[in-house]
């Protein structure tokens, strides 16, 4: 075969899969509803953050979705849900809005959170290829981005659909920055300058002191322990020994010990507790926090003064960290 015919071949494949992707956005638009608009007043109305969640390929399209939203000026970030169904559902906490893409709406790692979701009472628009999906009948709204087909000659491989669902992700950012009235100084002070000055912040600006400081003792019963944990809305409580931490216990510890059978509220707190927990200094800036959570896989930090364990004056959470929008 002669090169150029090589190319012929190639070039005409390629305009292929541009025609088909195209045709899949522009189909978008005559299947836009009042579905559309309930979830863009839906993520107005809530006080908390968008949580965006997706497996695969899906997976990558939402952290896209969630990184616009944010720079756009609403508070999103991204939840693998994977980690969600071990641990990291302490992301999302009662007022947040869960954003769940999958185009067959059946992708099992986001199903398996659902009830966990429902429970927290979380409002939830679905983004999915099958309107009578699994998925899509848990959602209190439900946007359809289906295709007539993919790009890929076997059908395998996800292409117009993750287009698709791109485009509406667009859409759905760009209608709620004009119906917030976000400006161009609101979008200049989200990115390089405003940002730098968000991850400047020291950490005793961002933690939470005091009596908002979660705690028990070695000694407190677990059923205590568990209400100190709900009553501060943090996912953690610190275990204190004459005045020093001794241990953490996480929402992910709690996990753990019922997988392990334990008989959690048979137990002391220093039975479950993860011992040695990481700490991070008041006047150290909120970037490193957020450098040492990502580093430890873990979403919250004991604030100390300057002398350790001996000396805790707070705690920060991964939420306080977007809120300030260091992230």
């Amino acid at each position: 075969m002669g090169t150029g015919m090589k190319e012929d071949i190639s070039i005409e494949a390629a305009r292929r899969v541009i025609e088909i992707e195209a045709e899949a956005v522009s189909s978008l638009k005559d299947r836009l509803d009042a579905s559309f608009t309930r979830a863009v007043d839906l993520i107005l109305e809530t006080r908390g953050k968008v949580v965006v969640t997706g497996m695969g390929k899906s997976g990558i399209i939402c952290q896209k979705i969630a990184s616009t939203l944010a720079s756009t000026g609403t508070p999103a970030f991204f939840l693998h849900p994977a980690e969600g169904a071990h641990g990291d559902l302490g992301m999302l906490t009662r007022g947040d809005i869960l954003l769940a893409v999958s185009n067959s709406g059946e992708t099992e790692e986001i199903i398996r959170m659902l009830p966990a979701v429902k429970r927290l009472g979380v409002g939830m628009i679905v983004m999915t290829g099958r309107t009578g999906s699994t998925l899509a009948g848990y959602a209190d709204v439900v946007i359809d981005v289906g295709v007539r087909e993919e790009a890929c000659p076997l059908g395998l491989a996800p292409t117009a659909s993750t287009t698709a669902t791109l485009a509406m992700g667009d859409a759905l950012a760009v209608v709620l920055l004009e119906r917030r009235g976000f400006r161009e100084e609101d979008f200049a002070t989200l990115h390089p300058a405003g940002s730098l000055g968000r991850r400047l912040m020291k950490v005793r600006e961002l933690m939470h002191a005091g009596e908002d400081i979660p705690a028990v003792t070695p000694s407190t019963e677990m059923k205590e322990a568990i209400l100190e944990m709900t009553a501060k809305r943090l996912g953690i409580t610190g275990v204190f020994e004459d005045g020093r931490l001794v241990g953490v216990i996480t929402d992910g510890d709690l996990r753990r010990a019922l997988e392990k059978g334990m008989g959690v509220f048979e137990r002391k707190a220093g039975e479950v507790m993860t011992s040695n927990p990481k700490l991070v200094s008041a006047d150290a800036l909120a970037e490193a926090a957020l450098r040492k959570m990502e580093e430890h896989s873990i979403t919250a930090l004991f604030v100390h003064s300057g002398g350790g364990s001996d000396d805790i004056v707070g705690v920060v959470h991964l939420h306080d960290l977007i809120k300030a929008g260091v992230i």
